[in-house]
């Protein structure tokens, strides 16, 4: 396919150019009524507006389904000046955020299966964005997380050692490079040694510069070798690199460091600037073009993107930002739109059952269990949809983070409820609001499922100590027949020191139905 044509630089008005620095978010679904977090995702009108009259250069989606979004891609092109740059929060395949495509177990697993997937993972993910007209993928996480106290980063880090991240970002970037997409090494300079969640609060990194360059910036210098495109950056002080300035904000981090020491010539761009580990320290406006200054090219989810256009653009006619600054970004980003842009959707490269049959192979080789359970009750018809029940000997206890946002991998099909109710187990789901005033006496034996893994503007609660709590006085009465936890092996590694050793115990890191029923049936639940 011939190379987009795109306009000369200098042909377009300071407002466009800047615009061209913006990345919006919006509703992955096609209707503005479906819209699901309106202070984030703009409304048809707003967005037609952004695209066509001011000219912004991309957007970011979430939400819906695969084949919907192929139509969204498409209506917003036609829409924008110039051809967009379409990204995605897509670390463990396109069917992580939109329905219809594959998912990936967390990158993490593959610490337990073969780093060599991590190639086949990116190759994937790269297809099936092309598929839907997604170009840009944020993608991947190449932080390392030697904190097991990490709410954010967790299992989406390919490890927990510099040369685990490296092994897997190579992989990941080599089989994306396959396809004409962007990737994403995130976020430097490195928020895996953090125990707070940037899009809640602002972390702080203690280490001194040589260990920077010793762990934390290894895999970016990686990953920049890998052929990266862009890197984005982390809401997160680290004293030792800037006393002042929060990385985002930090023209010492990202240009003097990023840009100059370690050599990388792509697109910078922040994380959301609407995170509170950001958008909290000042007002949109100064955010963005203290953004800009450090050495920005994109600004990710800008508060209020007009605002954010004028302020800049204010800046640059007031002398604080230099027009060749703008013009380096846009010539960075019109590079990245060459290789890019113009590649109509194909559906036709979805839900196919090489990509799939991969993926349902890493979450069920990237599962552990320990003995069977010995007893398990007879099947009978009379078991109830719902439980508890008073007939039931045995329970299935279910617990998640959040009831409200587990229905992706948890419901009444899943199954973590359905191979346990053949067996005669009634069912409970609960939270840690509700776990504490959970009784379990009418039930002789007790089976904990426990979904729980790092995941963004959660922050932390206090779950695992009221499991621990639970799990004590089960073993109290003599009622706990197993444990399986679904997501973070650092739940598992806080809970194995309570389980007797005879206990049976399961694992995986995928939460998807494949890695449920590879662990129950090894559990026994056949």
């Amino acid at each position: 396919m011939p190379p987009i044509q795109l306009p000369d630089i200098d042909s377009l008005s300071l407002v466009e150019q800047v615009s061209q620095m913006l990345v919006v978010r919006t509703c992955g679904m096609l209707y503005d009524h479906q819209i699901q977090y309106p202070e984030w995702e703009l409304a048809r009108a707003d967005l037609y507006n952004l695209l066509s009259n001011y000219g912004v250069g991309g957007v970011i989606l979430l939400g819906g389904s695969a084949p919907e979004i192929a139509l969204k891609t498409q209506q917003m092109q036609s829409w924008a000046k110039i051809p967009l740059l379409v990204a995605a929060d897509i670390e463990e395949g396109v069917g992580q955020r939109f329905s219809g495509a594959t998912w990936f177990p967390p990158p993490m697993a593959l610490q337990d299966v073969s780093l060599d997937y991590a190639e086949a993972m990116g190759q994937i993910t790269a297809e099936e964005a092309l598929a839907i007209g997604i170009n840009w993928v944020l993608a991947p996480v190449v932080d390392i997380n030697n904190n097991p106290e990490n709410p954010v980063i967790n299992v989406r880090a390919f490890g927990v050692t510099a040369g685990e991240v490296m092994g897997g970002t190579r992989g990941f970037i080599a089989g994306a490079k396959q396809y004409p997409v962007l990737t994403t090494a995130k976020h430097f300079p490195g928020h895996g040694d953090t125990a707070v969640d940037s899009h809640l609060q602002t972390p702080t990194l203690l280490h001194n510069r040589q260990r920077f360059e010793s762990v934390e910036f290894m895999p970016f210098v990686n990953a920049i070798a890998a052929g990266v495109d862009t890197i984005m950056s982390a809401h997160m002080l680290a004293p030792a690199l800037d006393p002042k300035n929060i990385a985002t904000l930090s023209p010492h981090i990202l240009t003097d460091i990023l840009r100059k020491e370690l050599g990388f010539d792509g697109i910078i761009t922040t994380d959301a600037l609407i995170m509170s580990g950001v958008a909290d320290l000042d007002s949109p406006a100064a955010i963005a073009v203290q953004a800009v200054k450090a050495g920005a090219d994109i600004l990710l989810m800008p508060v209020d993107p007009i605002a954010t256009i004028h302020a800049i653009c204010t800046a640059v006619e007031m002398g604080e930002i230099s027009r060749d600054r703008i013009r380096q970004s846009v010539q960075r980003i019109w590079k990245a739109k060459q290789k890019v842009c113009g590649i109509p959707p194909n559906l036709s490269k979805l839900g196919n059952s090489a990509n799939l049959k991969i993926a349902k192979a890493i979450a069920t080789d990237a599962t552990s269990v320990y003995s069977a359970i010995a007893n398990l009750t007879s099947p009978q018809e009379s078991v109830p949809n719902s439980a508890p029940n008073k007939a039931s000997q045995y329970l299935n206890l279910l617990i998640v983070d959040d009831p409200l946002t587990c229905s992706e991998f948890l419901n009444l099909r899943s199954p973590a409820v359905t191979l346990p109710k053949a067996h005669n187990y009634a069912r409970m789901v609960v939270d840690a609001e509700t776990l504490t005033s959970l009784r379990c006496d009418r039930y002789t034996q007790v089976c904990l499922q426990i979904f729980s893994r790092g995941n963004p503007f959660r922050g932390k609660t206090n779950l695992h100590q009221k499991i621990r709590q639970l799990i004590k006085e089960l073993r109290i009465q003599n009622q706990l027949q197993a444990v399986v936890v679904y997501g973070s092996p650092y739940t598992l590694d806080n809970l194995l020191p309570l389980l007797p050793t005879d206990l049976p115990w399961g694992f995986a890191y995928s939460q998807q139905p494949t890695a449920q029923t590879a662990v129950l049936q090894k559990l026994g639940f056949v």
